[in-house]
């Protein structure tokens, strides 16, 4: 008998509806914003009525370097709060939402897997509460509020050649990454370059996940850079009158959106930041949340170790005052015998010369972990039929060399009873006292900052700023922005800027082309190489397998 797909899985699974699963957590109804019968909308304040209650323990859930041969991250995540529930804990898990973009393109959708999911998946991978769609719209207002502007007289003076904020749609559309708009005659506009980015690139999205309220919300936005003037002086949202109008289209999207697993414990879906063009990590408003509804909350970042964690810790945690208490680092032995040089089509064949060529990625990304932000971890093997024993007994073996232990993972499979290993040893290393830190401070350079990322995270030999990057960093210091953190825009598919390097590469420097300001998200973005903020859709898009019968039920989602 063949296995069944996700969305099978997910459609003969009988949900709780969502206010029992709030009544379970304690939290009241008049806190609940019902849309429908499996979704609801937590309001602010429940944070500000729990205030006094201690914070649970918070466990981030990261990976080693990504492969087309896939990890798992995200059904790990799931299946690690079923595990932590099936052992009596008192667990909540806070992920990302999926941008639509991936879900009809080719990597599918983020809601797990196997019976490690969030359910309802069909919602959450589509329209869900019309988060995104809210974002989508703020961030359009904004760019038609500043094209008027320069239409109806400049009275800023903006340099249209020098405008930096561009239009945003939630699909993967390569056709809009660079166009030409404003035409058509006077009054159509002026005619400018301009092109969209994928919703999920938007720095409305990165506000809205580290925004603690509306009114830091509103100030976030009013912040955000949209292009300079002829002298040179940035022009901000608030410039253009734009911060409160855009709150008001995200009132109800700064909101977190509690939901469900298969095995009916809470879940707080919401956000979704893209993980190399900004910090890759769920809101802040529901994180915290999590921590004060649950004893232990399950959190992930996105990509590998080297991005999404790096930003989780150095961005996130550092703005939101946030402390894990421990790590849990994903692999598969497939992934690993790719990242030692097996192609695609071999990964089912045992090959432990392969594997052991492939470990030192899993080994670097763990000893970041431990000796660059002082956490302890653990080692989350995703199963697949596939893997020997010897080949598990390997990833075991070096492993313990450095002192981590290994959980095998079978959630795909199993859901919460296949992550009751995990779970234990979680439990375990959340008691242990840890060193936690950032990996640099914020009163160096933007130079400094990148450099240190580059040699402590990436093992590099440094970073070079090519000229444009140096005026940059130099304009961006003048302005006011450089005791920012940084945020890195870089392949996940490598520690270096290189995606072809993969295993754990040494002896390179990263090369920063860019730099530009997300000052209402409160970074500097570095690009590295060529990050595409708008993706295309595959030669077969996923979104050819999709569709919805006569009486609504949707099948093909992954």
């Amino acid at each position: 008998m063949g296995y069944k797909s996700d969305i099978e899985i997910a459609q003969e699974n009988k949900m709780k509806k969502i206010i029992e699963i709030a009544a379970e957590l304690g939290i009241d109804e008049k806190y609940i914003e019902l849309y429908g019968n499996y979704k609801a909308k937590l309001d602010f304040s429940l944070l500000r009525d729990r205030a006094d209650k201690p914070d649970g323990k918070l466990i981030l859930v990261t990976a080693i370097t990504p492969t087309p041969a896939g990890e798992g991250k995200t059904t790990t995540a799931v299946g690690l709060a079923d595990g932590l529930k099936k052992i009596g804990k008192n667990v909540v898990v806070a992920l990302r939402e999926p941008s639509l973009g991936p879900v009809f393109g080719i990597k599918g959708g983020a809601a797990g897997g196997g019976h490690a999911q969030v359910v309802p998946m069909e919602d959450i991978n589509l329209h869900f509460t019309g988060d995104f769609h809210a974002i989508g719209a703020a961030n359009n207002l904004l760019a038609a509020m500043l094209d008027n502007h320069i239409q109806q007289g400049n009275a800023l003076g903006i340099d249209p050649k020098q405008i930096t904020w561009k239009r945003a749609v939630d699909m993967n559309d390569r056709q809009l990454r660079q166009i030409v708009d404003g035409l058509g005659g006077k009054a159509q506009g002026v005619p400018r370059e301009d092109g969209f980015d994928i919703t999920v690139a938007s720095e409305v999205m990165a506000v809205l996940c580290l925004a603690s309220d509306i009114k830091d919300l509103k100030a976030r936005l009013a912040r955000i850079v949209v292009g300079y003037t002829y002298e040179g002086k940035p022009v901000t949202a608030h410039d253009l009158k734009a911060e409160g109008a855009m709150a008001a289209l995200l009132k109800d999207a700064i909101k977190p959106n509690l939901v469900q697993t298969l095995e009916k414990t809470p879940a707080l879906v919401h956000g979704g930041p893209f993980a190399n063009i900004a910090h890759g990590c769920n809101s802040v408003t529901a994180t915290r949340m999590a921590l004060k509804l649950g004893d232990y909350v399950v959190t992930e970042a996105g990509f590998a170790a080297d991005l999404g964690a790096e930003k989780f810790f150095d961005i996130k945690c550092r703005m939101a005052g946030l402390r894990p208490a421990c790590t849990v680092v994903v692999a598969t032995v497939r992934a690993l015998k790719y990242h030692g040089g097996v192609p695609k089509s071999e990964l089912g064949t045992e090959n432990l010369s392969a594997l052991e060529k492939g470990l030192p990625n899993l080994m670097r990304h763990v000893s970041n972990i431990r000796d660059v932000f002082g956490l302890p971890c653990v080692v989350a093997v995703n199963a697949f039929p596939t893997d020997t024993r010897a080949e598990l007994e390997m990833v075991r073996q070096k492993c313990g060399e450095l002192g981590v232990r290994v959980a095998l993972s079978e959630v795909w499979e199993k859901g919460g009873e296949g992550g009751v290993e995990l779970a234990e040893e979680v439990v375990r290393l959340c008691e242990e006292p840890n060193s936690f830190r950032q990996a640099y401070e914020l009163d160096g350079t933007i130079e400094e900052k990148i450099d240190q990322i580059c040699r402590k995270v990436y093992h590099a030999d440094g970073a070079v700023l090519l000229p444009n990057a140096k005026k940059q960093a130099a304009l961006l210091t003048s302005l006011g922005f450089d005791k920012m953190p940084v945020c890195m825009a870089k392949t996940q598919y490598s520690f270096s800027d290189d995606p072809a390097l993969l295993g754990a590469p040494d002896g390179f420097v990263v090369t920063v082309r860019n730099l530009k300001v997300s000052a209402g998200a409160g970074f500097i973005v570095a690009l590295t190489g060529d990050i595409m903020t708008m993706p295309g859709l595959p030669r077969v898009p996923a979104a050819e397998r999709i569709d919805v019968d006569e009486n609504g039920v949707i099948s093909g989602l992954f």
